[in-house]
């Protein structure tokens, strides 16, 4: 393994991560209830218990990520609450992330994103769940304390 490579692994899982902290903790600071309510008008089914459902996913993996803890294990339901999200809200909206849809005074004015933001989340879990966490993460040492043992 290249000498750098376990350090961008590293950094490539604390952006991951990060992202998903953040999303996860956005939907719990405004309240579930209104991710509920939009999980609802989608029509997906249980919404009150999905919006609680993603909400901790994103979370509890974000930080699992971060940390380097279950990486493998942990892609599969990270990658898909994004091809859900963009196949359900973001697919309408076109590639781009940044939609600018007018200018004011203060700046510009955004749009709804499109899914280039979830195939690159999805594209940096791939390299995570292929290549391992990297450099300083639970993973590693778990592996290393299995080879060490008799």
């Amino acid at each position: 393994m290249a000498p750098a490579r376990p350090f961008a692994l590293l950094l490539l899982r604390l952006v991951i991560g990060f992202g998903f902290v953040e999303h996860g903790f956005a939907k719990l600071h405004r309240g579930p209830e209104k991710f509920g309510a939009l999980l609802d008008y989608l029509g997906v089914p249980f919404p009150h218990s999905t919006a609680w459902f993603v909400t901790l996913v994103e979370l509890g993996g974000g930080l699992a990520l971060m940390i380097g803890a279950f990486v493998l294990l942990l892609s599969v339901p990270l990658i898909i609450l994004h091809l859900v999200a963009m196949g359900t809200i973001h697919i309408h909206y076109g590639f781009s992330s940044v939609n600018t849809i007018g200018l004011t005074p203060n700046g510009p004015l955004f749009g709804p994103p499109g899914f280039e933001i979830s195939l690159l989340y999805i594209g940096g879990i791939l390299v995570l769940a292929a290549f391992g966490p990297g450099a300083l993460s639970v993973d590693r040492a778990r592996l290393s304390a299995g080879q060490s043992s008799p």
